[in-house]
């Protein structure tokens, strides 16, 4: 019964000392730890945008490292099927990479430079499925980035 106890008081400061640093997530029933998923997803909170605003914003170190000696911006949109997507990234100071990742992170569509001597990036994609998908804007070659430029259009289809 003083386990019990003990386990219930430890398990409350752990909860309290959670909610004070706000990214710790522990599991109080069994004091394992959360699955990598959960945690990922506890953790990761790409930046929702909307079709048609231009997004400026910054890419640094801080940002999320590609493994390719680069870093990574995400950024959250939903979609529907059928729907065609103009995808453009500029940036003065670095190469930027753009991809389209859909709801299970699979990369549908990337693209590094758009044309000629452009090092910005440019995507057209028909959406073959609903759901949330994931704009990534990343650098090339090992740059940190820089400031940046981006744009999703839904366009519409002329008839």
């Amino acid at each position: 019964m003083r386990s019990k106890a003990i386990t219930k008081s430890l398990a409350l400061v752990l909860l309290k000392f959670a909610a004070g640093v706000g990214a710790i997530a522990i599991g109080l029933a069994t004091f394992a730890p959360l699955s990598l998923a959960q945690v990922r997803t506890s953790i990761y909170k790409p930046t929702a945008i909307a079709s048609g605003v231009d997004v400026n914003d910054i890419l640094t170190d801080k940002d999320i490292p590609t493994g390719q000696k680069g870093f990574a911006r995400d950024y959250a949109i939903n979609v529907q099927k059928d729907e065609r997507l103009e995808i453009s990234v500029s940036a003065g100071g670095f190469d930027t990479v753009l991809s389209l990742l859909d709801s299970a992170g699979e990369v549908v569509a990337e693209n590094d430079d758009s044309v000629g001597d452009n090092t910005n990036s440019l995507i057209f994609f028909k959406v073959r499925q609903s759901g949330n998908y994931i704009v990534r804007v990343s650098s090339f070659g090992g740059s940190s980035g820089g400031k940046f430029t981006l744009r999703v259009n839904k366009l519409q289809v002329v008839k």
